[in-house]
């Protein structure tokens, strides 16, 4: 099943119990009686089932609400479906009002929790389905061609997105490639296959498809290698190169047979409703906030003789602020207090940045900002980050990327929430951020990233063995 079969199934199912949460919902309010409302039929909530089916077909398509973007993961998919319900159901309201038509408030409630909980259920159903067909063993068996960041990268995508139904079990170091990851100590214990000799290894151990990752695609070697597995019935995909020019969704022109890859700008310009957003928002959420923020730095006062510290960040196009925070140094893990540790763990040493939302120097969402150090080393790819402003959480945040991981990893996040930018986007992955910080005061031991590395469990390791030192020293055409 393809992506998009699968979020097409999973948007008919969504319509399907749209249909049959109407009839229930009036269930629930009138009972088996056709003129519940007053001088009217049941056939007066049919408009609203219709207007809710068409807002929901078009949220669908617009932010993806089949729950596997962000590879199903439960906060993910939870936060998403609570926010696009309130959001269709605040539409319903809406209309309901400036028509002048009555209709039972308390029926559209019921239809609004009918269809979160079967919407919810639908993407569990989906999952689990697809849990089961990984454990029967009914997916393609993957190997990368490739061995830098980008292969491991690809390794890590596929593995958290169950819905792809692919396994990785091995990985492919080809030609002059070899030995860039292969120490001096090793090299005599290389494995050199010849490509005639590598597609029937990767035939014998019934791999479905390999994924080229190798910065050069057109060497006759690799092409040597495509063309036979092509021939051998094994699929060959392939990530453009260089990954780095194009982000996500780019748009593939066929030119009387050329494929021509239309590359997505990363936009230089704040979204008008950025500021206002942060602002309200900021403002709504400082009561919540500041006792909590005004008993860390108490403490710490009490403690430390200081509470707030500044920090130079490179803030939107390069510019250099002050970022506040509670005075509590970073990375120093078991060597701090328990207090402080705990501060750090439910980022409260992070509250005073609101302050920074409101000087303008910051936005609630967006790429965490940097220190000046790592930022001029930036090239110019990073570069492109430092369109947004920085924010308090963001979407490698939400992934689990910290401070100690490359900004390359962090940048491919950013970037991506950069071109989507959407106050739906924003409030979703803040509610993460929360469920996140939930999840660490109630599980302190267990602290688990949402971009969590490549499970070595998945991986075929005899395969992987043959496979990792192999590559093809001359042509087969010698």
């Amino acid at each position: 099943m393809t992506a998009r079969n699968l979020r097409n199934a999973i948007l008919t199912a969504d319509l399907t119990w749209g249909l049959l949460a109407m009839p229930v919902a009036y269930l629930m309010r009138y009972g088996w009686v056709w003129h519940g409302p007053t001088d009217r039929s049941a056939l007066i909530f049919v408009p609203p089932l219709m207007m809710a089916l068409l807002l929901w077909s078009v949220m669908s398509s617009w932010v993806r609400l089949d729950g596997f973007r962000t590879g199903g993961l439960f906060p993910a998919v939870l936060v998403q479906l609570v926010l696009a319900v309130s959001v269709l159901m605040s539409g319903l309201f809406a209309t309901a009002y400036l028509v002048r038509q009555y209709i039972s408030r308390l029926a559209l409630g019921y239809f609004g929790m009918l269809l979160f909980l079967g919407f919810l259920s639908i993407r569990l159903i989906a999952r689990s389905i697809l849990t089961s067909r990984r454990a029967r063993g009914m997916v393609r068996n993957i190997v990368i061609v490739g061995n830098g960041p980008l292969a491991r990268e690809m390794a890590n995508k596929i593995e958290c997105h169950p819905e792809m139904l692919r396994r990785i079990v091995g990985f492919l170091s080809p030609g002059e490639e070899a030995f860039q990851t292969v120490s001096s100590a090793s090299r005599g214990d290389t494995v050199i296959l010849r490509t005639p000799d590598i597609v029937e290894l990767l035939k014998a151990q019934g791999v479905d498809e390999i994924i080229l990752t190798v910065g050069s695609p057109g060497h006759p070697e690799i092409v040597d290698l495509t063309s036979r597995c092509a021939r051998q019935g094994i699929a060959v995909s392939m990530v453009p190169q260089p990954y780095e020019l194009y982000l996500t969704k780019p748009e593939l022109t066929d030119v009387g047979g050329l494929p021509l890859l239309h590359l997505l700008a990363v936009p230089s310009t704040e979204p008008a409703w950025k500021r206002s957003f942060d602002v309200a928002l900021t403002l709504f959420l400082l009561p919540a906030c500041i006792p909590p923020m005004l008993a860390g730095a108490a403490l710490l006062k009490v403690r430390k003789g200081r509470a707030f510290c500044r920090e130079r960040r490179c803030g939107k196009n390069g510019k250099e602020f002050e970022m506040y925070r509670l005075y509590s140094p970073r990375g120093k893990g078991g060597d701090l207090p328990r207090y402080e540790r705990l501060l750090h763990r439910l980022s409260i040493t992070e509250l005073p940045q609101l302050f920074n939302v409101l000087r303008g120097e910051m936005s609630l969402v967006g790429p965490r900002p940097e220190g000046l150090a790592r930022s001029r080393r930036y090239t110019d790819w990073h570069r492109q980050r430092l369109n947004a402003k920085p924010g308090i959480t963001g979407l490698a945040q939400v992934y689990g990327l910290r401070d100690q991981h490359s900004s390359e990893d962090k940048t491919r996040y950013d970037l991506q929430y950069i071109l989507h930018r959407s106050p739906f986007q924003d409030i979703s992955l803040m509610l993460q951020t929360g469920w996140t910080l939930v999840r660490r005061l109630a599980h302190p031991q267990k602290l688990h990233s949402a971009g969590a590395d490549l499970s070595a469990s998945t991986v075929d390791l005899n395969l992987q063995e043959n496979l990792i030192h192999a590559h093809s020293s001359q042509s087969s055409a010698d």
